[in-house]
């Protein structure tokens, strides 16, 4: 069993900074952050106004069965929200390159000492499913819901404007999934932007899509990484709309062999079905 890793903040993290490739099996190489400071940030405590997951898709994972062969797998891993730290991502897929040189003897046992990794480093347990490529089957599809990119808006906030946010508190209750493609963001710690496509899927009264959409793209500037980005939009929406169910559900595209996909909702249930975004 390997020991738990230590909670560091994104600035020590090994983003942005050269980095020697291993090929044997190395997980001091993740890199768990701490959820709590940015949290903080946004008036979020130990308990969580939402439940959640980090759905994480790896497409570039390998390793050599017991005569030394290549194996080539997909990935597909999940961070409970609950969990106290993040996984840089960076640090994970130096970690996933670390088994490309690494003999096991089955994909079971790949799935297990991942699974057992990532939860250390996560501190709570994370599901992880490897798939074969010849098996593999994943719907490449953009999601229900109603566009509102095509809006004729002006735009001027380029950081995270909650006050553009509102909703029609005299008219009827509506459900409904709002979907924009103009999502962007940059990462924290490097400053390279991350793109993504995010659904808002709720009930109450009607949120102004005008003003929602505004507000998705004064993200366009701001340094956060993905799940941070999800958990702020998630905490101004119920705190300028106030709707009585809400989902947001972000798909990045994929960086490094990976891309992250962080769902809050303030209900608990099952998480929107892994179909990959046309992007990704």
């Amino acid at each position: 069993m390997t020991d738990t890793p230590t909670p560091h903040g994104a600035e020590a993290s090994p983003l942005g900074r050269s980095t020697a490739y291993r090929n044997t099996y190395a997980p001091e190489l993740l890199f768990p952050v701490d959820r709590a400071p940015k949290r903080a940030e946004i008036g979020v405590g130990e308990t969580l106004p939402f439940h959640g997951e980090d759905l994480w898709n790896a497409y570039e994972l390998s390793w050599l069965n017991a005569r030394g062969k290549p194996v080539v797998a997909m990935g597909e891993f999940r961070v409970p929200a609950v969990s106290p730290c993040l996984i840089e991502s960076k640090s994970l897929k130096l970690y996933l390159n670390s088994f490309n040189a690494s003999r096991f003897d089955d994909m079971a046992e790949v799935e297990a000492v991942i699974a057992r990794d990532l939860s250390a480093a996560a501190g709570a347990p994370v599901s992880v499913a490897l798939q074969s490529l010849h098996v593999a089957s994943r719907q490449v599809t953009s999601l229900p819901g109603t566009l509102i990119d095509d809006l004729e808006v002006d735009i001027v906030d380029y950081h995270p404007a909650p006050s553009l946010l509102g909703a029609d508190a005299g008219a009827a209750p509506v459900s409904e999934t709002l979907v924009s493609h103009l999502l962007k963001s940059n990462c924290l710690v490097t400053g390279q932007p991350d793109w993504a496509t995010v659904y808002v899927n709720y009930t109450g009264a009607p949120i102004d899509r005008a003003g929602l959409l505004r507000y998705i793209v004064s993200f366009r500037e701001h340094n956060e990484f993905h799940e941070q980005c999800v958990e702020r939009m998630f905490c101004d929406l119920m705190a300028r709309c106030g709707p009585s169910r809400l989902e947001v559900w972000a798909r990045y595209t994929r960086r490094g062999g990976l891309d992250i996909n962080p769902w809050r909702s303030s209900v608990a249930g099952a998480p929107p079905l892994n179909q990959g975004d046309p992007r990704q």
